[in-house]
């Protein structure tokens, strides 16, 4: 299951820098996460790096994509592929 940020966002620019697989973008209005890049930190860290930064809670499960850990495991193998052709 990748995260999503919600409107509670005060764009205070401490996650995108946290995000070992560049997932977090700047939106609009608010950073974004791209759950196609969003592993939940699994293969970098224990513990995904947004959710401990966020001053104000605001990064959470997207309940519309759901992966199991196996799932997120094999994204971060294959962005770890692609990272490597570049």
């Amino acid at each position: 299951m990748a995260f999503l940020i919600t409107r509670d966002c005060i764009s205070c620019d401490v996650c995108m820098p946290e995000c070992p697989n560049e997932a977090i973008v700047s939106g609009p209005e608010i950073y974004e996460i791209n759950p196609s890049r969003c592993t939940e930190c699994v293969g970098h860290y224990d513990e995904p790096q947004c959710v401990i930064v966020c001053p104000v809670d605001c990064v959470i499960k997207n309940p519309d994509v759901r992966e199991t850990r196996e799932a997120l495991q094999a994204k971060f193998e294959r962005l770890q592929q692609d990272k490597q052709r570049k």
